[in-house]
């Protein structure tokens, strides 16, 4: 695969002459004259290296450096500077830059040290990776038959790149096991693309993926990226497939097969090299038969399926499960009764562990730091709750309206942060705050 090098400077002559024989070298290149310019092309794409002149319209560019190289680590980086700035240029490399050449720059040096420079941003890539392979919180599984052959795959589903789906009830965690597997994959200091195919219908749902030209249907007021581009060279997790529209779906087909797409309204064809994880709750087989799913989509993706059991099918993982639960809730330390958790045990938990998660979450608020006990547990048919039913709802629905405020002031009312942190989705989030507004 072409590197891809994005050549930053401001006179049209040099830009001609690097451009030209960089391609010859077997480089892909893309410019840019200004600052401003790297700036939004570095936003709309992924780039191997830069190429950067210090001396732009802008003004010495050497402050640029150290931001670039903080929001880019693996990013390669070779400034180019007059013959007599050369202690500009170590200073630029003391603020990040691999290489710097000087003007006139001999055309087999720029070969040279690019290629220098591309080996140490694999080099930083690979450092990168495992650094963050040593941070990862440990994920809790579980010790169930089931659950250990999940584990196996998906160790075996991060060691490949080949596309993955994911089987089971909803609220089963495919979206969390979806996000294991990237962070233990080749591909983890990339970006993790995640879109539910359920939200969005038609244009809009291509749009999303695809990105779109300016102009190209009434709304579109600009040019945007599709999460297909967005994901290159990281993962593209496609939540809940089976609900893609059929019209999508040819075209996502093509995208899989040949890696190329076009964004809506543009003639110009784009690559994104991505590594492609779905889940779905429905059984796709049944799904092609209704008309509903195409079944050579289907065969592409069902190379490397995980089917997920459900919770109530592994109650001996609960009590783990729990705890992890609970100390991702920031109550690590929180006691729990043996009635409490053998009601939890007993449950058949119809929303797995995303009910799990919301259960114990309520139980957290009722019990104000407490031990939690069974009268804590509102929402389970099966927990014999002996309490006054109207005031715990009374005060579940004080603590939960207390908690959606809080949650929206800590993020500064973005809605979309404030769902993702109270487990909700948006809508049920938009419909709390009508009723707490209508109060």
């Amino acid at each position: 695969m072409k590197a891809n090098i994005l050549l930053i400077d401001d006179e049209d002559s040099v830009r001609f002459g690097f451009s030209r024989y960089l391609s010859k070298a077997g480089y892909s290149v893309q410019e840019a004259a200004s600052l401003a310019a790297a700036q939004k092309t570095l936003l709309s794409q992924r780039f191997d290296a830069v190429l950067l002149d210090l001396n732009l319209p802008e003004g010495n560019s050497i402050d640029w450096i150290s931001e670039l190289r903080e929001n880019y680590p693996d990013l390669s980086i070779v400034v180019i500077t007059g013959f007599g700035d050369v202690p500009t240029a170590v200073e630029a490399m003391r603020r990040g830059a691999d290489n710097f050449l000087t003007k006139p720059v001999n055309m087999a040096d720029l070969d040279l040290y690019l290629k220098k420079s591309l080996e140490l941003g694999t080099l930083r890539r690979k450092i990168l990776t495992n650094q963050r392979l040593a941070k990862k919180d440990t994920l809790y599984f579980g010790t169930s038959p089931g659950i250990r052959k999940v584990r196996e795959l998906i160790d075996l589903a991060a060691r490949n790149t080949s596309p993955v789906i994911l089987l089971g009830e909803t609220g089963a965690g495919k979206g969390v096991l979806a996000r294991w597997v990237h962070e233990h994959s080749a591909c983890s200091a990339a970006p993790f693309v995640e879109l539910n195919c359920s939200n969005l219908r038609g244009d809009l749902l291509a749009s999303e993926l695809f990105g779109h030209a300016r102009g190209s249907f009434t709304t579109a007021v600009q040019d945007r990226q599709g999460l297909i581009e967005i994901a290159d060279g990281g993962t593209l997790f496609l939540d809940e497939i089976s609900d893609m529209d059929i019209s999508v779906q040819a075209q996502f087909l093509k995208v899989i097969e040949e890696k190329h797409y076009r964004r809506l309204g543009e003639v110009k064809m784009r690559r994104s090299e991505f590594r492609l994880i779905c889940a779905s709750n429905r059984d796709l087989i049944e799904e092609i038969r209704d008309g509903n799913f195409r079944k050579d989509l289907y065969f592409r993706i069902n190379v490397f399926p995980i089917l997920i059991p459900p919770l109530r099918e592994r109650p001996e993982d609960i009590p783990g499960l729990v705890r992890d639960l609970l100390a991702s809730l920031g109550a690590y330390d929180t006691e729990i009764s043996k009635e409490c958790m053998q009601l939890l045990e007993q449950y058949q938990w119809p929303g797995n562990i995303r009910e799990l998660r919301n259960v114990l979450e309520r139980a957290l608020l009722l019990s104000q730091g407490k031990q939690l006990s069974p009268e804590h547990l509102i929402g389970l048919d099966s927990s014999p709750i002996s309490v006054d039913h109207t005031k715990d709802t009374s005060d579940l629905t004080q603590l939960e309206e207390s908690h959606i405020t809080t949650t929206l002031q800590r993020f500064k009312n973005d809605t979309k942060k404030a769902a993702e942190a109270l487990g909700i989705s948006r809508a049920t989030l938009y419909r709390k705050l009508k009723k707490i507004q209508n109060k």
